[in-house]
């Protein structure tokens, strides 16, 4: 199925805090909940600027939801291709495009380089406008041997939760620039990706605190897989979110464990230990419960544990990098890099230019 040519995206500051998200015949309103929960609510404890959010349709009639209730706003498709972060939080039928209006409306909004999000099926809407020809993208599960069927110029990618595949493709933590496509998928895959770009816009603390509020992990990594057989729980293993099974719980106490010791040296067999299993054992244990490796998993939260350190602190570096485990500042950037797709001195420069009000891609 042949989509239309979309063309070359431009530069948009992430100061430019507007989002608008699409509402549909036939929706749900879980989707269009999260964004409006996330971006929607005032935030005045963070006493920095925050969204401003339209919630869109395609024309004046109100808009039928599941369930019997209808939505009306007074914002259409202008205000919807205008946003600084243009949502699309589904579709009304996965095996249809969209009206060629909605179309026209995302093609808009990318050609003057906002942002693009989709939840779930919404990946359609982007697909049919020509936003993820040769590029990654990803959706529900479900829905991931359609979307490749229908649009065979996307490399459909259905085992991570969400990612971004754009003229940039960073997470947003060094550079304003927009253009970046963004994909996610099913409903809780977009609170994540949500979460991820008030943590791109903002950082970490206070993405963590919006996460509190919302009493949710503040951060999954996006390529975390889809589905797992017993997602372990946010909380420590005695929080009263017990695991199903002794064999989960030894593997919760031991990732407690490990996460009070990140700047030990930790292998597979130091973890087997604490949880009473052997190595191999607890390899399988461990891959069933978090979906990823202990040492994948060990990287992330390093990863993440560095965070705080380049945001609040001046500690150099190659300090933070022992801080936090890794053996050597080079395998720090090494795996920094491949997480947040930017240098841990550029997110450190981006975070504190952010906090003082400045464009994240300002000079040097």
């Amino acid at each position: 199925m042949a989509s239309a040519t979309v063309p070359a995206a431009a530069d948009l500051s992430v100061a430019d805090l507007s989002v608008s998200v699409l509402v549909y015949p036939g929706m749900s309103a879980f989707e269009t909940g999260i964004v409006t929960e996330v971006f929607g609510l005032p935030r005045p404890e963070f006493e920095r600027p925050w969204y401003r959010l339209a919630v869109c349709a395609p024309s004046d009639a109100p808009v039928p939801m599941i369930g019997g209730a209808t939505l009306t706003t007074p914002f259409g498709l202008a205000e919807f291709a205008a946003a600084g972060t243009v949502i699309v939080p589904g579709v009304a039928d996965v095996r249809a495009d969209p009206p060629p209006a909605v179309l026209d409306a995302l093609r808009t909004a990318y050609a003057r380089g906002a942002r693009i999000l989709s939840i779930c099926s919404g990946a359609f809407a982007l697909a049919a406008a020509g936003l993820l020809d040769g590029r990654r993208a990803t959706t529900h599960w479900r829905y991931a041997e359609l979307l490749q069927r229908r649009f065979p110029a996307v490399h459909v990618d259905p085992g991570v939760l969400y990612l971004a595949d754009g003229a940039d493709d960073v997470d947003g933590a060094d550079n304003g620039a927009g253009g970046v496509v963004w994909t996610s998928a099913g409903s809780a895959a977009g609170l994540d990706l949500c979460l991820h770009v008030i943590r791109a816009d903002h950082g970490a603390t206070i993405a963590n605190a919006v996460a509190r509020r919302l009493v949710v992990q503040p951060h999954r990594d996006g390529g975390q897989a889809q589905f797992i057989e017993a997602p372990m729980p946010a909380g420590s293993a005695n929080s009263g979110d017990g695991l199903s099974g002794l064999g989960d719980d030894r593997i919760a106490r031991s990732v407690d464990w490990a996460l009070a010791h990140l700047a030990e040296p930790l292998t597979v067999d130091v973890l087997a230990r604490q949880a009473h299993m052997s190595p191999r054992t607890y390899l399988r244990h461990f891959t069933r419960s978090t979906g990823t490796s202990p040492i994948r998993w060990l990287i992330r939260q390093r990863v993440q544990a560095s965070l705080p350190l380049l945001e609040s602190t001046g500690t150099p570096i190659e300090q933070i990098a022992t801080a936090v485990g890794f053996d050597t500042p080079v395998t720090y950037r090494h795996h920094f890099a491949n997480m947040m797709r930017t240098s841990p001195s550029a997110y450190r420069h981006a975070f504190r230019t952010r906090s003082h009000g400045e464009p994240a891609n300002s000079a040097e």
